[in-house]
């Protein structure tokens, strides 16, 4: 789940053609923070290099021997590589994780930079059995104050391309709520395990949002822990990080002309589409934009 269509998938702006311009040599991932216990990378799920950066830092983590473990949204939680051989195959590791939906092309390398490394990866995503049930649960309202919950009901609002039924805003409010509060739950699991080693979580940059995203529910959880946001192009007014790094842009198309057409021809569309908790973006379902 994370950020707007509106900015991935839209021309060029300045700031991103800045972006694009900056690495046409290539970019180069910066060293991380060695102080921070938990470092989140807050990414678009359709811009590849920002996924090759986040392998590269697992590289360099791992062979300074810092880094405990990596968890992603990409996989459930209480799915791990924990087992699988420094040589494992993709589709064994794929097997451990109960791989679904996500392009493995896209993050296969950050999963077995790790496993490669024997460092474990942990899914953190809420499982999908249990997306229902959360969306029904109104007291992960309490998890966050009003203001917090309408700034993640603003970014389902953009990522649903305005389409959304607004009845179903505060059930899809409380899947992200649950889905930060899983991903909280197993990088603090994690850091407990692993003591003195960093843990890297990646996932969606709304996600990764230190205002209303897991930094939120890790300090309740710990508030000893530093913990380290970092994302990717241009400022954005609606999300917060400790650090922004340039990537290379890839451009998309337009999901919301996809969605609205599929809307035309099938007004159930949108309803089906938040029942599932997803987004009317090329994403794996229960995906909202970045």
């Amino acid at each position: 789940m994370s950020l707007s269509p509106h900015r991935s998938h839209t021309a060029l702006r300045p700031a991103a053609l800045w972006i694009a311009t900056a690495c046409l040599a290539g970019c180069v991932s910066p060293a991380p923070d060695a102080a921070a216990q938990v470092l989140i990378f807050g990414e678009q799920h359709d811009q590849p290099d920002q996924q090759r950066q986040v392998a590269d830092t697992v590289r360099l983590l791992a062979a300074q021997g810092q880094l405990g473990a990596v968890v992603i949204e990409m996989a459930e939680q209480g799915r791990s590589s924990l087992g699988q051989p420094l040589d494992a195959q993709d589709v064994s590791v794929q097997t451990a994780l109960a791989w679904a939906g996500w392009p493995w092309e896209v993050y296969g390398p950050v999963v077995m930079a790790a496993v490669r490394a024997g460092v474990p990866v942990l899914g953190g995503n809420l499982a999908r059995a249990r997306l229902i049930e959360a969306a029904a649960d109104d007291s992960l309202d309490a998890r966050l104050e009003q203001p917090q919950r309408e700034r993640i009901a603003e970014a389902v609002r953009r990522g649903h391309c305005g389409l959304l039924p607004q009845a179903q805003e505060p059930a899809m409010v409380r899947i992200q709520i649950a889905r930060d509060l899983a991903m909280a739950q197993t990088v603090h699991e994690a850091l407990g395990r692993f003591p003195g080693r960093q843990v890297l979580l990646l996932t969606g940059a709304q996600h990764a949002s230190l205002d209303r995203g897991v930094p939120v529910h890790l300090a309740r959880l710990d508030a000893r822990r530093q913990v380290r946001v970092v994302m990717f192009g241009p400022p954005d007014d609606n999300l917060r990080a400790d650090e922004l790094r340039p990537a290379e842009t890839t451009l998309q198309p337009d999901p919301c002309a996809a969605f609205a057409t599929r809307l035309r021809s099938k007004p159930s569309a949108a309803s089906s589409v938040a029942a599932d908790g997803g987004a009317p973006m090329a994403q794996p379902p229960g995906v909202a934009p970045r």
